[in-house]
């Protein structure tokens, strides 16, 4: 490529950035015209709605005094063409209310206008003197012969030194001329113009470098800690390596620094009771300068608050992003595509499918509310075997009268009873005519059971059972009343087993 070509592409590409995109177009005096009365130099965020209330009315305005070329469409129309042409940006506040800010290149491109609305010598004194001075600091600042900056500074003290004594030994003492005067409140409404700007493109590369480590993240090609340690060394870098970011670390630091802040102020009244400024600078110009901290100490606020947001952004999205399951997810979604592009392999491009928007709701009868827990089968303590020689001495008797029923003895009686020419009517009778020892409660259970494997059907009525306990007290149970089956009817025992 040609030196020209290469010229022309650079050229073009100034051309391309929004500062001049704006400058360029036709409505671009009505705009930086809103914009300067909207926002003013400190470029306070406006609520939305109040901007497009302010946009709406300025057109009108602008309007009825006879301008031709103004936007048409209403204040929200309005700002979002501008939003889209990058020189309004809309966030949240600290309430979380929407607001518009002018972007960098917006404040670059009113700093522009008003340089070129100020009235300046293109060449003067003081100029030639801050060039001089300018040059001869970095010099001392930046050269590398040990020898070189030691005799500057001899020079520079030799120099104040003089001046010093001059000025203490009744010398006369040298006015600056209006036309100094001049030029250097020109220079520095100049330099403290940019101020805004500057901290604007610092706030937008802290947004920009938020929108990639969300997008790093969610890519998920590289580990989380891999990203935040770029963010990292790209905010450190930001604050090193760029000119905005340098402009901000130094006015930070200035800000730390008591004793210059204080001395910024006193420099700045001297030189608005200068004499001289009366007739210099405007009511604006003397606003702005004495607005110089607060205008430092509003971007400073803005630029550490996008960067807390970021921070924010970023634990808020390390504490609640779930790896797994966004990796199911996008198996999920492959697959779909996979079945997808087997389905298109067989049909048409005009073939339909008709597909649930959410998938069948699954019926599942019962679902298991325990599950196997380990500790359930550890087997219970070894029990300890007591000393025979002190546990009570129980009879053989006495155990059985404590046992359950005896249903052999009970079934033989059942069966004899069944047998005899006169049984007992029921089990009631049949149990009232036992011996005390088979009268016990528990025998009831027991005659109760034979009567179940035989399948004989209690009645609805009831009888008493009058049972005897061990101790040999008294209870009388009533039991529904069970009728025994007549001996000419059934068939007897022998003769079920003999068939």
């Amino acid at each position: 490529m040609s030196e020209i070509a290469g010229e022309l592409a650079r050229v073009k590409g100034a051309f391309a950035q929004p500062t001049l995109t704006l400058l360029h177009q036709r409505q671009a005096p009505v705009v930086i015209t809103i914009f300067r009365t909207a926002f003013g130099r400190s470029n306070t965020p406006i609520p939305t709605a109040r901007l497009h209330t302010q946009v709406e009315e300025h057109v009108e305005q602008m309007r009825r005094a006879g301008e031709q070329d103004v936007p048409v469409g209403s204040g929200r129309e309005i700002c979002q063409r501008w939003m889209r042409g990058q020189w309004l940006v809309r966030s949240l506040d600290e309430q979380g209310n929407e607001v518009y800010a002018l972007t960098s290149h917006a404040q670059q491109a009113l700093e522009l206008v008003k340089n070129l609305a100020r009235d300046r010598a293109t060449l003067s004194e003081h100029r030639v003197a801050t060039i001089l001075s300018t040059v001869r600091r970095f010099n001392s600042e930046a050269n590398p012969d040990r020898t070189a900056r030691v005799t500057i500074l001899n020079e520079e003290i030799a120099r104040l030194q003089g001046e010093r004594d001059r000025l203490v030994d009744g010398g006369d003492l040298e006015g600056a001329t209006e036309d100094y005067m001049l030029e250097g409140f020109t220079e520095l409404l100049s330099l403290i113009s940019a101020l805004p700007s500057d901290f604007a493109r610092v706030e937008e590369r802290f947004a920009a470098i938020r929108s990639e480590i969300l997008a790093a993240f969610r890519a998920e090609d590289r580990p989380a800690g891999e990203v935040i340690d770029a963010y990292l060394s790209r905010a450190d870098a930001l604050m090193t390596a760029t000119h905005e970011g340098r402009a901000f670390e130094g006015a930070f630091a200035l800000l730390r620094d008591d004793a210059l802040v204080t001395r910024l102020r006193e420099d700045l009244t001297d030189l608005l009771e200068h004499p001289l400024s009366d007739r210099i600078l405007s009511d604006a110009d003397r606003a702005e300068l004495r607005g110089t901290v607060r205008l430092v100490r509003d971007g400073l606020d803005r630029v550490l608050a996008q960067r807390s947001r970021v921070t924010a952004t970023l634990k808020e999205y390390i504490v609640s992003h779930d790896a797994a399951r966004d990796r199911e997810l996008e198996q999920v979604l492959r697959q779909v595509e996979s079945e997808l592009m087997t389905w298109m392999a067989s049909t048409g491009p005009r073939a339909t499918h008709d597909v649930a928007l959410l998938p069948a709701r699954a019926s599942v009868e019962h679902l298991r509310e325990r599950f196997h827990d380990p500790a359930d089968d550890v087997l219970p303590d070894r029990i300890v075997a007591a000393d025979p020689d002190l546990a009570p001495q129980v009879s053989l008797a006495e155990l059985v009268a404590q046992g359950g029923p005896r249903l052999g003895t009970l079934r033989e009686r059942l069966d004899a009873a069944l047998a005899s020419l006169l049984p007992a009517g029921s089990l009631g009778a049949l149990f009232d005519g036992l011996e005390p020892s088979l009268r016990r409660p528990v025998e009831i259970f027991g005659l109760l059971h034979l009567a179940a494997e035989r399948a004989w059907e209690a009645e609805e009525d009831t009888e008493a059972f009058d049972a005897v306990r061990p101790d040999g007290s008294r209870r009388s149970f009533a039991v529904p009343r069970t009728a025994l089956p007549d001996p000419d009817l059934a068939p007897r025992p022998d003769t079920e087993t003999r068939t």
